[in-house]
């Protein structure tokens, strides 16, 4: 049974990091695609960043330069670094991966059907 889990959210002030990571299991294949996205209240999710398993990265805009998308293969875990964060920032934030086969990689949610249940990140001004 395929299973995504995050971790280390929390709150923080306007300014400081979080490194968030999500931990799968269940996979009988390797994700080529795998992906960050975020909701915040009152508002539609939305992609954060993504990694291939070639290790190639592409960010939204707003979080381009502040946060690194990373993973480590050997322990089949996915990273979120997050710098200078801020109050705009605060969200639930879900790892999603690709389903077996994909070649593509992008932050059209409809390509995950894999997602982790969440971890919240409130950033105070």
């Amino acid at each position: 049974q395929v299973q995504l889990v995050e971790s280390g959210g929390g709150s923080v002030q306007s300014g400081g990091s979080l490194r968030l990571s999500c931990a799968r299991s269940g996979y009988t294949y390797s994700p080529y695609c795998m992906a960050w996205f975020r909701q915040a209240p009152g508002k539609e999710r939305e992609g954060v960043a993504y990694i291939t398993s070639g290790g190639t990265t592409n960010y939204a805009a707003s979080v381009k330069g502040r946060f690194t998308i990373s993973q480590d293969n050997a322990k089949n875990t996915l990273y979120l670094q997050m710098n200078t964060l801020k109050p705009e920032d605060t969200a639930m934030y879900f790892c999603a991966t690709a389903r077996a086969g994909a070649t593509l990689c992008g932050l059209r949610q409809p390509d995950f059907p894999y997602w982790g249940q969440g971890t919240q990140v409130t950033v105070s001004s």
